[in-house]
């Protein structure tokens, strides 16, 4: 198959989007800036949900589903959540069609429009604050740990498949609790569970920390964040967990009866992961000849390639293949046995690459004679000859060593591109020429930050949560900064 990339080196950003649209994840929509999340993409996807989902559930939280339209008065009640939001909103006026007199089309019906405008959410915070009145009235009903999983539709006008859509699939963790304390415990472990899975599941290792509050999130107290280095040396945020204070229990009255049968306001978070997620993954991992997934969130874990000559021999390799397939499903291993007439083994294997399918297994007939499978794997692309007796032992660690080495080859990548500088000149140079986190010292000020990022694209990436107590003077003022923080160019 014609699956020739351009190379990482020669065009980052053009390397993705063919990979993405090649390796069939997704593809542009007839909606600008919207996507069509392909089977194999959403299988992916399905996976990750999956892997979430059952961590949500694990502590103590649950599903619901609530409204995708927004009365624009909800939108009003909290201040900077308006503020924040405001430039991005997609806003319903009427609420019927009609035929044109002169025969053109079909147009809006002027006499059809709606007495509020609903927006199309943005977020859910306002909606899900205004029914948790209705749900909170004693310290009984807390705390409240409510998921969603759902779209959202945020108006960008520069988009990329996964990483930047209009409309894109994701979580929202929404909780009300008794306590700032509880709130804020809640708030870190999420940011806590986000890194588990970033780490242990896709493989990225993440920098944990609290965002600025010019990066916060609108209406937040406090941001956490789980930062990811890419392998052409941009951030990206792979998810947040806000802590809220009492903003929205305020904005929209949701109080509760302590035990002392005093009415007080409850404390809040949320948090979120997006379908960016793909994206972190696709570029964290993948090379020249495709993708690289590991294994735990790949949806073919293992392929089986028969090469033939003639019906016999296919017969007589599918008859010592279908034993293992029943094998390895039985230990858990996703398994695909491609036996098309229609295609030759080669485009096979350049297509399974091309997917990022961890191990490839390949039998001819030399291999039947010899009892003995090729076995590929995908990461190093190193092959090697192993007896059938032993293939399915093979197989269930290699997927275990493929997770593992992916994981210590992005981890690698990251350590040797954290670069600290103590000047201005210093950190424009690395941010040039290097790229990836910059560890510098800044006066804490937005003033100063909004000068970085206006001069060189840089942000403030992450206070780490682990940071160091380090005294010194910021690159820029010259005035005192109590420990480094993280810059870096970002998606």
């Amino acid at each position: 198959m014609g699956k020739k990339l351009t190379s990482r080196a020669e065009d980052y950003s053009k390397w993705y989007n063919e990979l993405v649209v090649k390796a069939d994840l997704a593809e542009n929509s007839g909606v600008r800036g919207c996507m069509v999340i392909k089977p194999y993409g959403f299988a992916i996807w399905e996976k990750m949900q999956a892997g979430l989902d059952k961590m949500f559930k694990d502590t103590g939280h649950q599903n619901a589903y609530f409204p995708l339209f927004i009365p624009k008065s909800y939108l009003s009640k909290e201040a900077s959540h308006v503020e924040g939001f405001a430039k991005e909103c997609a806003v319903v006026t009427h609420y019927r069609l009609k035929n044109a007199e002169d025969g053109s089309g079909i147009v809006v019906d002027e006499n059809a429009k709606l007495e509020e405008e609903l927006i199309v959410r943005p977020t859910s915070e306002t909606i899900i604050w205004d029914t948790y009145r209705k749900w909170v009235q004693s310290y009984r009903d807390l705390p409240l740990l409510i998921n969603q999983w759902a779209n959202v539709v945020r108006w960008e006008m520069r988009t990329r498949l996964f990483l930047r859509t209009a409309e894109f699939l994701w979580q929202e963790g929404h909780t009300a609790h008794a306590t700032e304390k509880e709130a804020m415990e809640e708030a870190e472990l999420m940011m806590n569970v986000y890194a588990d899975f970033a780490q242990n599941h896709m493989a990225v290792p993440v920098i944990k920390g609290t965002k600025t509050e010019s990066e916060r999130f609108a209406g937040a107290e406090e941001t956490f964040c789980i930062e990811a280095l890419m392998q052409d040396g941009k951030a990206l945020q792979a998810g947040t967990s806000h802590f809220l204070g009492q903003n929205f229990a305020k904005a929209f009255d949701v109080k509760y009866a302590n035990k002392e049968g005093k009415q007080d306001y409850v404390w809040a978070t949320s948090w979120g992961v997006s379908t960016r997620l793909m994206g972190a993954l696709i570029m964290t991992h993948s090379d020249d000849n495709g993708l690289v997934l590991p294994p735990k969130l790949a949806p073919i874990q293992v392929v089986i390639v028969p090469i033939y000559k003639g019906e016999d021999q296919l017969g007589a390799i599918s008859e010592k293949v279908a034993p293992l397939v029943e094998e390895l499903r039985a230990k858990g291993v996703s398994v695909k046995y491609d036996d098309r007439d229609t295609h030759k083994p080669g485009f096979k294997f350049n297509e399974y690459e091309l997917k990022g399918v961890p191990v490839r297994l390949a039998i001819g007939q030399r291999d039947l004679e010899n009892g003995t499978f090729e076995v590929a794997r995908r990461d190093t692309l190193e092959k090697q000859s192993v007896l059938a007796d032993e293939v399915v032992e093979k197989v269930v660690t290699l997927l275990d060593e493929i997770q593992e080495h992916i994981y210590k080859k992005a981890l690698e990548h990251q350590r040797l591109n954290i670069t600290e500088v103590d000047t201005y000149e210093e950190f424009k140079t690395v941010l040039e020429e290097k790229g990836g986190f910059i560890a510098a010292h800044w006066d804490g000020t937005s003033e100063t930050e909004d000068r970085i990022k206006e001069e060189t694209k840089a942000t403030i990436r992450c206070i780490p949560i682990d940071v160091v107590k380090e005294e010194g003077t910021c690159m820029i003022t010259g005035k005192p900064s109590p420990y480094r923080v993280l810059f870096a160019k970002a998606y």
